[in-house]
């Protein structure tokens, strides 16, 4: 018979973990200058789907399967992704991020919708591996220019521009 108590325990501290691996995300209201009113449902979506993004690109790069990427990259984005995962592919290394933080604002919305523009200043985890074996490690604090635009189910990144501070 399973014990209720340890049963309880158990699914706490899979949540936690599970609330552990979730980064704090901080969004600033809307600046948009010259461009249409962002509707609260659309803004949403884009956040939820960039933030995907972020764990598509995680798997991506420590796997080594740029068709991870697919579902929420494409164009500029995909592509130079995509020749990232190549290159360390051939190394025969791996690339684990981790995300501490993102500071979102949104700061143009083009007139017909079909794009987004968005600054992201993210803080991760980069972790270069061989097989299993730890090569470096580095904290990152980073801002990106990102560029979304929709697609039959979802915003996609079309445009992953690190900015220089």
């Amino acid at each position: 018979m399973i014990n209720p108590l340890r049963l309880t325990s158990y699914v706490l501290s899979v949540l936690m973990v599970s609330w552990m691996d979730q980064p704090s995300v901080r969004v600033q209201p809307p600046q948009l200058k010259g461009s249409r009113p962002v509707e609260k449902q659309t803004e949403i979506a884009v956040i939820r789907d960039y933030l995907q993004s972020w764990k598509t690109l995680q798997a991506a790069f420590d796997q080594n399967q740029s068709a991870l990427l697919d579902a929420y990259f494409v164009g500029t984005a995909r592509e130079k992704l995509a020749n990232t995962i190549k290159e360390q592919e051939s190394l025969g290394i791996h690339t684990r991020y981790l995300e501490r933080t993102h500071d979102l604002q949104i700061v143009f919305y083009s007139p017909e919708g079909l794009s987004i523009q968005m600054i992201d200043t993210v803080e991760y985890d980069q972790q270069v591996l061989d097989h299993d074996k730890v090569l470096a490690t580095k904290s990152m604090r980073q801002r990106y220019l990102v560029v979304l635009t929709p697609s039959d189910v979802r915003w996609r990144v079309r445009i992953l521009q690190a900015q220089l501070d």
